[in-house]
């Protein structure tokens, strides 16, 4: 497994990753308009996102973050590792690379939104809260960057 910056050439397997990731969790997989403008919304405005590639050439994974105007803190978005490919440390390995980026570019707080009820995304809370985040209001969760 790699992690790359976003590359177009890897669009629609992405896409197709995250639908797959969200029927596998029993949602209704429907589509983040942001996932079709990646170079667009996070990079053309100077932000990340990052794609985990498997050994066949296949997207496994996705990140990113998009600055809050006016301050060094930063949206973390669209953490995704496909749903047979859990608990391998691709998350881990992607959120990493989120926030090593982020440091690197003068951020100094990272928020996630996160679903509700609780009950229904406890993967997700406990995935943020092993990695230090904490909720500082319902769903809403942060983590401030130290020095690496």
């Amino acid at each position: 497994m790699k992690i790359i910056p976003y590359d177009e050439q890897y669009r629609d397997d992405m896409i197709f990753m995250v639908l797959q990731a969200k029927d596998a969790l029993g949602r209704v997989p429907h589509l983040n308009e942001d996932l079709l403008t990646v170079q667009k919304t996070y990079l053309d405005a100077g932000d990340g996102f990052w794609l985990a590639i498997d050994e066949d050439d296949r997207v496994i994974g996705c990140v990113g973050y998009s600055s809050i105007p006016e301050t060094s803190e930063v949206w973390l978005h669209r953490l995704y590792v496909k749903y047979d490919k859990k608990r391998q440390g691709i998350g881990t390995a992607l959120l990493h690379t989120a926030e090593n980026a982020a440091r690197k570019a003068g951020k100094t707080t990272l928020h996630v939104h996160l679903g509700f009820p609780k009950e229904q995304w406890y993967a997700s809370y406990a995935f943020y809260q092993k990695h230090g985040f904490s909720e500082y209001d319902p769903r809403y969760w942060k983590k401030e960057l130290t020095e690496e």
